[in-house]
């Protein structure tokens, strides 16, 4: 009976009728007190329960997530290895008139896009991204250097000075290639680079069609792989840093 009048109280107290009586007063707040210590206890361990099981979970599917991505990884190596790219050794000239061969980039990390200097955008867009992934891997201190190289598909028009010129605009370590058609050609025959040069125009201007690609070598001279332009900055950049930190000299 006295629980019931304490319940009653309460509801009139809430409903803002007349004040409580001093019994009905205590009688509450006496319940509350004793209701109120084991609450908190239960509440902390449902809480602690699951944060461990979710973490538990999280977790797992991390390291699955990761090992999945370990088999992709090995499997397209396995694929890129296969196509065997980038297996000659060019001889070219630089942008500085120094003949460079493949042999002399050995022991470096290379991004390696083909390309021509009267090309409009779609060669200016493709090496401001990869300038842009050059200079964001440099931020990373636990990162080797990467050399970026740019070779020409159009070494009629791009001779030394003409690439002297062209690569001030893009990143300060990029490294422009020319050479005899049949040098530039070898060197795109060992990345299975096709490039076709249009019919010249009235003023005798052309543009020259081409496979548009960033390729990655590794240290070893081995082609890891390749990035085509629905691939932005930070893909390639997340790209080449995982190729990086898992590789595996030979």
């Amino acid at each position: 009976m006295l629980a019931s009048r304490c319940i009653v109280g309460d509801l009139r107290g809430l409903l803002g009728q007349r004040p409580l009586p001093a019994w009905a007063q205590r009688c509450f707040l006496s319940g509350g007190q004793r209701s109120s210590g084991p609450a908190p206890l239960r509440l902390r361990t449902r809480v602690a329960v699951t944060l461990l099981v979710g973490g538990g979970l999280a977790a797992g599917c991390w390291a699955v997530s990761r090992e999945k991505e370990g088999r992709l990884r090995r499997l397209r190596a396995e694929q890129l290895e296969a196509a065997a790219l980038g297996r000659g050794n060019f001889s070219l000239l630089d942008h500085r008139g120094r003949r460079r061969t493949a042999a002399d980039f050995r022991g470096r990390w290379l991004l390696l896009y083909f390309g021509f200097t009267h090309c409009p955008d779609i060669c200016p867009d493709e090496l401001d991204k990869l300038s842009a992934v050059v200079t964001a891997l440099d931020r990373d201190p636990a990162l080797p250097p990467v050399t970026p190289l740019f070779i020409t598909v159009d070494p009629e028009r791009d001779d030394v000075a003409a690439l002297a010129r062209y690569v001030q605009d893009f990143h300060p370590r990029l490294i422009g290639l020319t050479g005899t058609p049949e040098e530039v050609r070898e060197a795109g025959r060992d990345y299975r680079v096709y490039a076709h040069a249009g019919p010249p125009g009235p003023d005798g201007d052309y543009m020259v069609d081409h496979t548009v690609l960033i390729y990655l070598v590794d240290p070893q001279g081995r082609f890891l792989d390749y990035y085509n332009r629905t691939k932005d900055q930070d893909q390639v950049t997340r790209s080449v840093r995982g190729h990086m930190l898992s590789h595996a000299p030979v």
